[in-house]
C-alpha cells in the first residue's frame, strides 16, 4: 500500500522556522545572512545522493539563479538561490560527505550561505504551510 501524496506530505520534515522556494530550497534567515538548502522533500525525491557541486565564494547571486548541483544515483538536478546577494561560506563537508544531503538536510546538509543583498526578497518566499500545499498537490 502506498501513500498518497497527502500522506507523503505529511511524514516529510518542514520546520516552521524556514522560509521555501517552489523550485525545493529553504532558506534559513540570521540577520544579514542566510542560509541555503534543500528541502526534506527534494532529498527524498532524489535518493542517494553522490555529489555536490557548490557554488565559489564570493559568487554574487540573484535570486532564482542555478548556483549549484546536487547528483544522485537516479538524477542530477540545480539548485536555485532562493535569494539575492553574496556567497560568503559553502559546506565543504558536503564534498567528501555528499550523503549529508539526505541524512541531514536541515542542520548537516547545508550547501551556503549567503549576505542577503535584497532583504525584502525573502518576504515573497514560501511559508512552511505554503511549501506543504505545493508538495502535496
Amino acid at each position: 500500500m502506498g501513500l498518497d501524496s497527502n500522506e507523503k506530505c505529511m511524514s516529510l520534515n518542514v520546520p516552521d522556522n524556514l522560509k521555501y522556494a517552489k523550485s525545493h530550497e529553504w532558506l534559513k534567515v540570521d540577520g544579514e545572512t542566510g542560509v541555503v538548502g534543500i528541502t526534506d522533500h527534494a532529498q527524498n525525491e532524489l535518493t542517494d545522493v553522490v555529489f555536490a557541486e557548490l557554488p565559489e565564494v564570493g559568487r554574487v547571486l540573484s535570486a532564482g539563479e542555478a548556483c549549484a548541483v546536487v547528483e544522485s544515483v537516479k538524477t542530477a538536478g540545480d539548485v536555485y538561490s532562493p535569494v539575492s546577494g553574496e556567497v560568503i561560506e559553502v559546506n565543504e563537508a558536503l564534498v567528501d560527505n555528499p550523503a549529508l544531503i539526505n541524512e541531514s538536510p536541515f542542520e548537516n546538509g547545508w550547501f551556503f550561505k549567503v549576505r542577503l543583498s535584497k532583504a525584502d526578497e525573502v518576504d515573497a518566499l514560501l511559508s512552511a504551510e505554503d511549501y506543504k500545499s505545493v508538495i502535496s498537490a
